[in-house]
């Protein structure tokens, strides 16, 4: 079947107006040596037969993946009420156009209001904005941000930091010769406030933390939000939005800018996306933040609407002074995320965190009761920890993995002094019997 639409016709019609002879004309002023001939590329598949490569792929996808998955890592397996995809299935969200013509876009517009109005006050910050790919770009635009605000040249990034996210900033800031410090962490697994402290000066745009952070470990905002307060740096805050249905807010401890990954709002792992990022600031920061914002006004007859007030990416005008270059519309991982905060509201939220921090508690000594398996670091977590073992990590996963477990991620990947230790995450969607079934599994492994 042929998707093209351009008869013989057509083509020829189009190359007369255009003033060329063939396609391959097109192509001429590309030199030579940067052309192919062909491409290697395998037979073409018919329509059918391309479904069904893919659901033999599918099927086998799910042969070997594990019955039972502990995996965290900054990509959660939470329950997401049936509402949510019944709302966003709706052929009115699918759309991914920016809504620039509010009088054909308010159902969009509001939703982007909302999203934005429910992550303020998640986070504890005075203004969002809509459309952040994710939360490792979120956060890169935030040390961006934080340069265009006070001109510094360094930032002080925490060890604990998502390496993913670690690797993105780096990208992002390639070329503007901003100096990244690292901070190490303590034997509790949160920042060391005198490392913090001793590179804390005035050429530094951003003191950067992530809560919890990779290690699973809750950090202490209030003191870190005091030494960053009495300097001129930015305190940036990278969090798991569903934390704070239980943790008090960044914004209650002076942080400028709060970012993150809305995936552990209602939105499925996906194989890794797509997913939406927040960005939230103060309001006397926000002509300086990238992104789009929804806002509320009224229209000649005084009726409630919605348009976008603030579009400072790839501006319709004076595009050169734009704070950014996103364009992709996340809306409808967006009204993912706000469907599932709203079907769940305040009580909701808090009993769905309440229910993550009993049973990783309830696992993590479950398993730490294993001869020969220690909790690694002793600060307060969240729902995940790292638990420390006699073997190297990377043979205590693939034993589980062989009875059907997906026990954790090998922190020696991103960490070599850590080769012996296990990321595990618990979530709500776990029962007890799974948590047992966990710990028996260590036990027979060691």
């Amino acid at each position: 079947m042929n998707y093209t639409p351009h008869t013989d016709d057509d083509v020829a019609k189009m190359l007369k107006t255009v003033g060329v002879e063939s396609v391959d004309a097109l192509f001429d002023p590309i030199p030579k040596g940067l052309k192919l001939s062909s491409l290697d590329l395998p037979p073409g598949l018919t329509e059918m037969e391309a479904m069904a490569l893919l659901n033999d792929l599918v099927a086998e996808l799910r042969q070997d993946a594990p019955a039972l998955s502990f995996l965290g890592g900054g990509a959660y397996d939470h329950f997401s009420p049936s509402v949510v995809d019944a709302v966003i299935s709706r052929g009115e969200f699918f759309t991914a156009y920016t809504p620039y013509q509010p009088e054909v876009s308010q159902g969009t517009l509001r939703a982007i209001f909302e999203f934005q109005t429910m992550i303020s006050e998640l986070t504890g910050m005075e203004v969002t904005n809509a459309s952040m790919y994710d939360g490792s770009s979120a956060l890169a635009e935030a040390v961006l941000m934080a340069v265009r605000i006070n001109q510094g040249t360094k930032v002080l990034i925490p060890r604990s930091l998502h390496p993913f996210y670690r690797k993105v900033v780096e990208t992002y800031v390639r070329g503007i010769d901003l100096e990244i410090v690292e901070i190490p962490w303590t034997e509790a697994g949160t920042m060391d406030l005198a490392a913090v402290k001793a590179n804390l000066d005035d050429d530094t745009a951003a003191v950067v933390v992530q809560n919890p952070n990779f290690l699973g470990v809750l950090e202490p905002l209030d003191e870190l939000g005091e030494i960053v307060g009495a300097s001129k740096a930015m305190f940036v805050a990278a969090v798991n939005p569903l934390s704070l249905g239980v943790v008090r807010p960044p914004g209650d401890f002076g942080a400028d800018m709060v970012v993150g990954d809305g995936q552990p709002l209602g939105i499925p792992l996906s194989y890794g996306g797509p997913y939406v990022g927040f960005f939230s600031t103060r309001e006397t920061h926000i002509r300086k933040m990238p992104g789009r914002i929804t806002g509320q006004t009224t229209d000649v007859d005084g009726k409630r609407g919605f348009v976008l007030t603030l579009k400072t990416r790839e501006q319709d005008i004076r595009r050169e002074r734009a704070t950014s270059n996103i364009c992709t519309n996340q809306t409808l991982c967006a009204t993912a995320a706000t469907v599932y905060m709203a079907a769940l509201g305040p009580e909701g939220l808090r009993e769905v965190c309440e229910l993550n921090l009993a049973n990783s508690r309830d696992a993590l000594e479950a398993v730490t009761s294993v001869d020969g398996v220690t909790q690694a670091f002793s600060g307060a977590t969240f729902n995940e920890f790292v638990v420390r073992t006699v073997r190297p990590a990377a043979d205590v996963l693939a034993s589980l993995r062989e009875k059907g477990i997906g026990g954790g991620i090998d922190l020696g990947r991103f960490y070599p002094e850590l080769s012996d230790c296990v990321l595990t995450c618990v979530t709500e969607t776990k029962r007890q019997t799974d948590i047992d079934c966990l710990a028996a599994a260590w036990g027979e492994i060691l």
